[in-house]
C-alpha cells in the first residue's frame, strides 16, 4: 500500500475509535482510544480462533507501518516541542536542580538498576541475555510519557511547582533514555568501547542536543519577533521542528533534547515577547491540536500492537514480574534523589508517591524496542515492555489523578 493509503487507513480508525469513545465510553481521549484498539486486536485474534481469520489484513497494514521510524524520527519531535511550549520556564528554572537530577541521575541509576534486575531474571526464565543488552532493556523501559500526564495533573489541581517537576522531569528524561539507549545501542555494534569513548558519545549526544536546541529556538525566536502573522508564525515553528530534528540526525545529536529546548525558549521567550495575543491563541490550538492529534494515533497503534506481538509463557511471566519491580526501581530513583535535595528545599507532599505513579511508559519504549534487529531477544523484550505499556496506561494513568487529589484536597 502507498503511504497516502495507509495514512487515511489509520486516521480514519482513529476518527471512529475517537467517536467511540467520546460517545460511549468516556475515557480520556488517548486512553479510550488504546483500550478500543486492544478490544479490536482482540476480537481478531478470536474470530481467527473460529476460521474468519482477518488478521492477514490487519496486519498488512501493520507491516506497512514502520512503528519505530514512525515515533522515532517523526512523532516524537512533534510531541516534545508541543510538550515543552507550556512548561512555564520561571518555574522550571526554580526546579532546575531537581528536574536536572531526577532526569540525569534517576534515568542512569533507574536503567542500571533494571539491567542488573533482567540479568538475573531472564537466565531464570530459560533467556540468556549479555549484560550490555540488559543496560539497552534498561534504557528502553526508562522513558516516561509526560503529555499523558499533564492534562490528568492540571485537572487535579496539583501545585504548579510538582506539575512542573513531573513534565519537565519527563521530558528531559526521554531525551537522556534515548541517548543512553543510542550510545549503548553504538557499543553494542562496535564491540569493546573505552570509558572515554563511551563518554565522548554521550557528550556529543546530550550536550550537542542542547546546543542545537538553544540555536533553534534562537533562530525560531528572533524570526518570530520580526513578524505579526499567526501564518507564518506556525510556518516557522514547524520549520523548527521539522528542519531541526532532521539536522540532529545529520550532526548525530539528540534531537529529542534539542526539541524540548527549542520548545522552552519558543514557548516562554517567544509567547511572552515576541507574539501578539492572537498569534498566541492559534500557536497554542495549532500544537495542542498536533499532540492530541498524534498521541491519539500513537496510542491506537499501541494498541493494535497486540497483533504483532508474539507470545512466549516465559516472556509474559517475566512482563508480570517487572511491572511491580520497576515501580519500585521507579520508586527508589525518585525517593533517594528528593531526599538528599529535601535539606535544601521544600517539595509539595506526595512529590515522590506522585512522581513514582506518575511515571508512564508508552510508545517510546515499544518504539525503542522495536528498532533492535529483529531477532529471539527483540520477540522477548518486546512481550515484556508490551507487559509494561498496558499496566501503565490502563492501569496508572486511570488512577494518576485521584492519587494527586488526595495530596490536594484540602481535607487531606
Amino acid at each position: 500500500m502507498s503511504i497516502m493509503t495507509v495514512t487515511s487507513i489509520v486516521v480514519t480508525i482513529c476518527a471512529l475509535f475517537s467517536y467511540l469513545n467520546y460517545k460511549y465510553i468516556k475515557l480520556p481521549v488517548t486512553i479510550g482510544i488504546m483500550a478500543i484498539a486492544l478490544i479490536f486486536s482482540t476480537l481478531i485474534m478470536l474470530l481467527e480462533g473460529v476460521g474468519l481469520n482477518i488478521a492477514p489484513t490487519v496486519n498488512s497494514i501493520m507491516g506497512d507501518i514502520d512503528f519505530s521510524k514512525a515515533v522515532l524520527d517523526g512523532m516524537l519531535s512533534f510531541l516534545l516541542f508541543a510538550g515543552s511550549l507550556h512548561v512555564p520556564g520561571k518555574v522550571l528554572h526554580q526546579e532546575k536542580y531537581v528536574v536536572g537530577i531526577l532526569a540525569l541521575l534517576g534515568t542512569s541509576f533507574s536503567t542500571m538498576l533494571v539491567a542488573t534486575l533482567v540479568y538475573n531474571l531472564f537466565p531464570m526464565l530459560g533467556f540468556e541475555i549479555s549484560f550490555i543488552n540488559c543496560i539497552l532493556f534498561g534504557a528502553l523501559v526508562s522513558p516516561t510519557d509526560p503529555i499523558a500526564v499533564m492534562a490528568i495533573l492540571r485537572k487535579a489541581g496539583v501545585a504548579k511547582s510538582l506539575e512542573t517537576k513531573v513534565v519537565g522531569e519527563s521530558l528531559f528524561n526521554d531525551g537522556i533514555a534515548i541517548v543512553i539507549f543510542l550510545t549503548v545501542l553504538s557499543i553494542s555494534a562496535e564491540g569493546a568501547a573505552t570509558p572515554g569513548h563511551v563518554a565522548m558519545l554521550f557528550l556529543e549526544e546530550a550536550v550537542g542536543g542542547v546546543i542545537l536546541g538553544i540555536v533553534l529556538g534562537s533562530i525560531c525566536l528572533a524570526m518570530v519577533r520580526t513578524v505579526d502573522n499567526y501564518h507564518v508564525v506556525v510556518f516557522i515553528t514547524l520549520a523548527t521542528v521539522m528542519g531541526g530534528y532532521e539536522i540532529a540526525k545529520a550532526i548525530h545529536t539528540s534531537g529529542p533534547i534539542a526539541m524540548v529546548v527549542a520548545g522552552l525558549i519558543v514557548g516562554n521567550i517567544g509567547r511572552s515577547k515576541a507574539m501578539s495575543e492572537k498569534t498566541k491563541e492559534i500557536l497554542d490550538n495549532f500544537w495542542e491540536l498536533i499532540d492530541e492529534f498524534l498521541n491519539a494515533i500513537l496510542f491506537m497503534l499501541v494498541g493494535f500492537s497486540l497483533l504483532i506481538v508474539e507470545f512466549n509463557q516465559s516472556a509474559l511471566i517475566a512482563g508480570i514480574i517487572m511491572v511491580p519491580a520497576l515501580l519500585c526501581i521507579r520508586y527508589m530513583s525518585v525517593f533517594i534523589p528528593v531526599t538528599i535535595l529535601q535539606r535544601f528545599r521544600s517539595f509539595s507532599p506526595g512529590t515522590v508517591n506522585i512522581l513514582t505513579w506518575g511515571g508512564l511508559r508508552g510508545g517510546l519504549s515499544l518504539a525503542m524496542c522495536l528498532s533492535l534487529p529483529a531477532n529471539d531477544l527483540r520477540d522477548f523484550m518486546l512481550l515484556v515492555v508490551y507487559c509494561i505499556v498496558l499496566f501503565s496506561i490502563l492501569v496508572q494513568a486511570l488512577t494518576i489523578g485521584k492519587l494527586a487529589q488526595r495530596y490536594t484536597s484540602p481535607n487531606k
